[in-house]
C-alpha cells in the first residue's frame, strides 16, 4: 500500500496519461468502426499526444513505462480487429494447417467449392470475413508466419475470438522481446536506451500490430535479435535469426547486400568474402529449410505468382508511383501499372546496390541507417503501402539520427480515409497531404540535416 501511494505521489501526471490512454485505447478497440473517421482521427492523434507526454513526464521511469506499454497492448486482448480484415485469412491458413492441408496449395475460393469440412471451425465466417480479394488468391505468408497462425488457433476454444487472442499473445510477446533486445542494443551502441519507448509506446505500433494483428512485430523481433548478435560478433547465429525474420515477412531479403562492407571492413579481404558468403548461405539456407515441409512444384508456382501480384496488380497509399501513374494516364490514357511496376523495382535495386557498395556500412549504426533508408526508398517507390509496412522504419529509426518515420507513423492514419465511401476509393488529395508531410520531414532530415553522407562516399 505504501509503495502504491508513493508511486502515485511522485508520478501523478504520468499515471493520469496512462489512464487516459487506456480509455482511448479501449474506445478504439471496442467502440470504433473504421468508417467513423472523425472519431478515428481524434482517438489516434489524442493517443500520440498522450504517448509524448507520458514519455516526457515519467523521466523515463523504466518500470512504469514497461507496465504502461504492456497494459496498452492488453487492452486489445479480447477485441476483434476493426481496421483490417486480414486476420480472417490468418486464422483460415492456421486452420488449414491444423487439418493437415498445406495453405499454399489451394485458395479459399477453391476450398469452399469442395464443401464445408466438419473439422474446420468457423469456415464460412472466415471465408466471408476475409473478402473476395484474399479468398481468390493463394497465401503469400512465409512458414514462420504460418506457424504463428497455427499456434494462435491452439488457444483454448474454437471461436474466431479465441484464435484472435492466441495470435495477439504471440505479437505481444514479440514486442516484449523487441523491448529486451532493443534496449540492450541501444546500450551497446552508447545511445539513450529511452529511445526504445518511441517504438513501444507508439500508438501506431500498438494499434497496427497488437490491435490489427499484423505480424511485422514478430519479424522485427528476429531482426533486432539478429542485429544484436551481429554486434556481439556472433554473426553465424545472427544469420540464422535473419533467416527466421525473412520467414515471417520476405522484406529483410532486400537488406542482404547491405552487409557487404560489414564483413570486408578488415584487412583480410579473402576471409571477409568467405565469411560474407557463409553468412548469405546460412540466411538463405535457413529460409529454404523452413520452406521444405511445404515444397512442391505447385507450391513454387503458386507462391511466386501470388508474390508477383503484389508488385504488379495492387495499388494503395502509394506516393511516387501515383505521380508516375498520372503521367502515364496523360500520355497514353491508360493505367500503365504493368510498365511502371517493372521500372520502379529496378530503381530500388540500383539504390540498394549504391548503399551496399558505395557507402561503407562498417559499424552497426551505419548499417541500420542504410537499412532504414533503403526500405524507405522501396516504400516510396511501391505501388502498395499498407500502414503496417512502415513498422520496420519506426523501430529502426530509434537506432539512427532520423525521426521522419515517427512523423509518418502519425500521419499514415490518413490512408484509412479510403474506407469512408462504399467502393473504398482513395482521395488523392488526402494521400497527397500525407506524403507532403512525410517527404518534407524526410528531405529536411536527410538532405538539409546532412547526416547520412557525412564522412561517407556520396551516392
Amino acid at each position: 500500500m505504501l509503495l502504491n501511494s508513493t508511486l502515485f505521489k511522485y508520478h501523478k501526471v504520468p499515471i493520469l496519461f496512462i489512464l487516459l490512454s487506456v480509455l482511448f485505447y479501449g474506445s478504439f478497440a471496442y467502440d470504433l468502426v473504421r468508417t467513423d473517421i472523425t472519431k478515428l482521427l481524434l482517438l489516434y492523434f489524442g493517443l500520440f499526444v498522450f504517448a509524448f507526454q507520458l514519455i516526457k513526464t515519467t523521466g523515463f521511469n523504466f518500470r512504469l513505462l514497461v507496465v504502461a506499454s504492456i497494459l496498452f497492448r492488453l487492452v486489445f486482448l479480447v477485441a476483434t480487429p476493426n481496421l483490417s480484415q486480414d486476420f480472417y485469412r490468418f486464422i483460415w491458413d492456421g486452420q488449414m494447417f491444423s487439418v493437415g492441408f498445406s495453405p499454399y496449395l489451394t485458395t479459399p475460393d477453391y476450398r469452399m467449392e469442395l464443401g464445408i469440412m466438419s473439422n474446420f471451425p468457423n469456415q464460412v465466417e472466415l471465408y466471408n470475413g476475409m473478402g473476395s480479394l484474399s479468398s481468390s488468391h493463394f497465401t503469400n505468408y512465409p512458414p514462420i508466419n504460418q506457424l504463428c497462425f497455427y499456434l494462435g488457433n491452439l488457444f483454448p476454444g474454437q471461436s474466431i475470438l479465441s484464435s484472435v487472442i492466441g495470435m495477439r499473445l504471440i505479437i505481444i510477446s514479440a514486442d516484449i522481446g523487441i523491448l529486451y533486445f532493443g534496449k540492450k542494443l541501444l546500450e551497446h551502441l552508447k545511445l539513450p536506451s529511452s529511445r526504445i519507448w518511441w517504438y513501444m509506446l507508439n500508438p501506431f505500433i500498438i494499434i497496427e500490430l497488437t490491435g490489427n494483428l499484423h505480424f511485422e512485430g514478430v519479424m522485427l523481433f528476429f531482426l533486432i535479435w539478429s542485429l544484436y548478435l551481429l554486434h556481439k560478433g556472433k554473426w553465424k547465429w545472427a544469420a540464422v535469426l535473419l533467416g527466421c525474420s525473412v520467414s515471417v515477412k520476405l522484406i529483410p531479403l532486400m537488406f542482404l547486400p547491405l552487409f557487404f562492407w560489414w564483413f570486408l571492413r578488415k584487412e583480410n579481404i579473402t576471409q571477409g568474402l568467405k565469411n560474407l558468403t557463409l553468412f548469405y548461405f546460412i540466411v538463405i539456407g535457413t529460409v529454404l529449410l523452413l520452406f521444405v515441409p511445404f515444397f512442391s512444384l505447385e507450391f513454387v508456382n503458386n507462391y511466386s505468382e501470388t508474390v508477383g501480384l503484389w508488385f504488379s496488380n495492387f495499388e494503395f497509399n502509394a506516393s511516387i508511383y501515383y505521380i508516375a501513374r498520372e503521367i502515364g494516364y496523360s500520355i497514353t490514357g491508360y493505367n500503365e501499372i504493368a510498365t511502371i511496376s517493372k521500372i520502379l523495382p529496378v530503381i530500388t535495386i540500383l539504390f540498394i546496390l549504391g548503399f551496399s557498395f558505395l557507402r561503407k556500412n562498417t559499424d552497426l549504426k551505419s548499417l541500420i541507417t542504410s537499412i532504414l533508408l533503403v526500405l524507405c526508398i522501396y516504400l516510396f517507390l511501391s505501388t502498395t503501402v499498407h500502414p503496417w509496412y512502415i513498422a520496420t522504419l519506426v523501430l529502426l529509426c530509434v537506432f539512427t539520427d532520423y525521426r521522419f518515420p515517427l512523423v509518418w507513423s502519425a500521419v499514415i492514419i490518413l490512408s484509412y480515409l479510403a474506407y469512408t465511401n462504399d467502393n473504398n476509393s482513395e482521395n488523392l488529395w488526402i494521400i497527397g497531404l500525407e506524403y507532403l508531410i512525410v517527404f518534407s520531414a524526410f528531405i529536411w532530415e536527410v538532405f538539409f540535416g546532412n547526416r547520412i553522407f557525412k564522412n561517407q562516399v556520396s551516392i
